[in-house]
């Protein structure tokens, strides 16, 4: 028996809750010189949490954990678009109870610091393609990895990775947030909505594109 929507939206709350509230933290961690996390210690805080996240609740919702993921999956016609409603609502309402749990525990300033936002000299048109492309390679990854038929089973850890490696590249200069809940979460609580249009319409059209080739013709057998 499939899980209930109400299921998988209690899982993707889970998944979404848990990359944000790991994400600032670990962003937050990194200001901290002696800490010795660094950018590459914050990508693998992302990609990990990732990881898991996705392999935990893949069996209930899929794992998509992320709007431009669910977006992606609609596109292809693997997602209806009643669940992509509850999920884009649970995702969202994840990342946002994530970063109101994060201001007591760590500071109003590092939620607004661990929201992301654009680097010294990136232009809001480069940051869009940045987070286009970066996310375009997450959903592409997902459907090559979790939802081809003929893919390995490796989509917790080939999704993580992929975060991981985004945000090596993209995090200094566009955050790589490369999922609207990971922007807007932080954003609501902390009041940091500086360019956050960026973090809508890169993700979304990158993980429609995803969706476009790899689920409507990659995918498709001829």
């Amino acid at each position: 028996m499939k899980p209930c929507l109400l299921k998988k939206c209690v899982a993707e709350f889970i998944g979404t809750f848990t990359l944000i509230f790991i994400g600032v933290g670990a962003i937050h961690n990194a200001s901290d010189p002696t800490a010795g996390v660094g950018l590459l210690g914050v990508a693998l805080a992302h990609g990990l949490a990732i990881a898991v996240m996705v392999s935990a609740t893949a069996g209930i919702s899929g794992g998509h954990l992320n709007p431009a993921v669910t977006f992606g999956l609609l596109v292809g016609g693997k997602i209806s678009l009643k669940d992509a409603v509850g999920y884009w609502v649970a995702q969202l309402a994840g990342g946002a109870a994530a970063a109101f749990l994060l201001i007591p525990l760590l500071g109003k300033q590092a939620v607004y610091d661990g929201t992301p936002d654009l680097g010294h000299g990136t232009t809001a048109g480069a940051a869009i393609v940045i987070e286009l492309v970066t996310t375009f390679f997450l959903v592409f990854v997902v459907y090559g990895s979790a939802v081809d038929a003929r893919a390995p089973k490796i989509g917790g850890l080939a999704i993580g990775l992929t975060v991981a490696l985004d945000i090596l590249f993209a995090g200094p200069l566009t955050g790589a947030a490369m999922n609207p809940a990971r922007t807007f979460g932080p954003a609501l609580a902390s009041g940091h909505w500086v360019n956050h249009f960026v973090y809508w319409v890169g993700p979304m059209l990158g993980g429609g594109l995803a969706g476009l080739i790899y689920g409507c013709f990659l995918i498709k057998d001829d």
